[in-house]
């Protein structure tokens, strides 16, 4: 058994596809927009800017890893303050994950521009931070309606951030080939992700500013965040959510972690993991994304990241007490063994 749903969101890809912006946001009778950012000014966000032109209302640049609910509330005040009709969240999984925090607040359609490879735009998955604990939920008002790819706008984003960026992409896709009840559909998709990003992401560490590995490694993003989308979250993302309350880096924690919790449900997947492993050229899933971080320079354990010893026991009570899909029980003694192993 198996079920479908997808929200109604447009996809526009391709190199030079921001000029499209205004077209777009024409078609749909948005006028008013604000922009949600990061606090930077740099090339996207004056190419951005530029197609915008008087449409722009205003400029919300407090967005925040994780999303702090003090963030959210801030720029609620905001938004109550310019009215717009549109939000236009350009960036990541900060940009894109604070848009949809607003979203649902005020019932604001979001239109993303990714920049990375987070994948959050394809997604009705939103998540907010008060103090140590992240509070995530799925919910079609704040999946957005329109999604503009331009792999140009990511010939700036770092190397390292490049490929941290990749395998957070990677474990979506990844940990969507388990996922219990997943429609074929989202295990072809996830699939085709894996593969592809598995090719790309090397080439855009050797050759940043390659447009044509950036457009494979966005392709491949979009691939993993629509399985993200058709499959529910199981060990590993629970993990990350968790750990991301504590303040670890949510990209490089998942590619630290991603090994090890497909390693932790091999046993119980595998003809997914024998597909995952095809997918990646290897013989062994684990073994495979290991040698995917090693090439990539993310054999970053837990510790490195800032996990303290202390949280380590804390994380894994809260992972163990929570209720998610995954093949294989997450036992309290199971979770915290896998954060040792990790940290």
């Amino acid at each position: 058994m198996f079920i479908v749903e997808w929200s109604r969101t447009r996809v526009v890809f391709g190199a030079g596809t921001i000029e499209r912006l205004g077209t777009e946001l024409d078609a749909l009778g948005l006028a008013r927009c604000l922009l949600v950012t990061t606090p930077r000014r740099d090339a996207t966000i004056a190419s951005v800017l530029a197609e915008l032109g008087d449409r722009l209302a205003g400029v919300c640049d407090i967005a925040a890893m994780h999303v702090p609910s003090d963030r959210v509330q801030r720029a609620l005040a905001e938004v109550d303050r310019i009215r717009p009709d549109v939000l236009i969240a350009v960036g990541g999984g900060s940009a894109v994950g604070l848009a949809k925090a607003i979203a649902r607040e005020r019932s604001l359609p979001i239109v993303a521009v990714p920049t990375t490879y987070a994948g959050s735009e394809m997604t009705s998955i939103w998540g907010i931070t008060a103090g140590d604990t992240k509070t995530t939920g799925r919910d079609p008002a704040v999946a957005p309606r329109l999604v503009i790819y331009d792999p140009v706008l990511t010939l700036w984003l770092p190397p390292h951030t490049s490929a941290a960026s990749g395998m957070n992409a990677m474990a979506h896709a990844v940990e969507a080939m388990y996922a219990p009840d997943a429609s074929p559909m989202a295990a072809a998709v996830a699939e085709d992700a894996i593969r592809t990003l598995a090719r790309a992401l090397p080439s855009v560490l050797a050759t940043p500013r390659d447009l044509d590995a950036r457009t494979l490694a966005l392709r491949g993003a979009h691939a993993a965040a629509m399985a993200l989308e058709l499959a529910p979250m199981g060990l590993h993302h629970k993990l990350c959510h968790v750990l991301g309350g504590f303040g670890l880096p949510h990209a490089e924690t998942h590619a630290a972690l991603l090994p090890y919790v497909v390693a932790f449900n091999a046993p119980a997947a595998p003809e997914a993991m024998a597909r995952i492993a095809g997918a990646l050229g290897t013989n062994d899933a684990a073994s495979g994304l290991r040698a995917l971080n090693d090439t990539l320079g993310l054999t970053m354990s837990l510790g490195t990241l800032g996990l303290k010893q202390s949280d380590a026991e804390r994380a894994a009570g809260a992972v163990a007490a929570a209720t998610f899909p995954n093949p294989r029980a997450a036992t309290p003694d199971a979770v915290r063994q896998l954060l040792v192993d990790a940290w």
